[in-house]
């Protein structure tokens, strides 16, 4: 699912709150963003279209949707997709970055280990 970066903070807002209507939030993002009513509508209206949202209930006029997809279905091929553009085919300089640059702490150090481990095992 291929999401634009308004549609992506979107989403954020769907999967912290859970369930919101689009004057919910435009008053949380509308300001921020500096756009108007129509403009979060058009949005929200979009990632309904493309099965990101769904609606859940009505109250009077207003619409209450919630979010279908799950993060890590949005984050993967954005993630593979960015490592590409950035790195190529060599990630050698993202894992020389993370291990030198990044203060990892001894947790994710060590999700990092058994990452490999999982990975060299995979191979054999």
């Amino acid at each position: 699912m291929r999401l634009s970066d308004f549609e992506l903070d979107v989403m954020a807002h769907f999967w912290e709150h859970k369930q919101l209507s689009a004057p919910e939030l435009h008053q949380q993002i509308g300001e921020s963003r500096g756009v108007t009513y129509s403009t979060v509508k058009t949005i929200v209206d979009r990632l309904e279209a493309k099965g990101a949202i769904e609606r859940t209930e009505t109250r009077g006029k207003t619409i209450y949707y919630r979010p279908v997809v799950n993060r890590e279905r949005v984050r993967k091929p954005l993630v593979k997709t960015f490592l590409r553009r950035v790195f190529g085919n060599d990630l050698r300089p993202l894992f020389a970055q993370l291990l030198r640059e990044e203060k990892l702490s001894d947790e994710e150090i060590d999700y990092l280990k058994r990452l490999i481990a999982e990975a060299d095992k995979s191979k054999r």
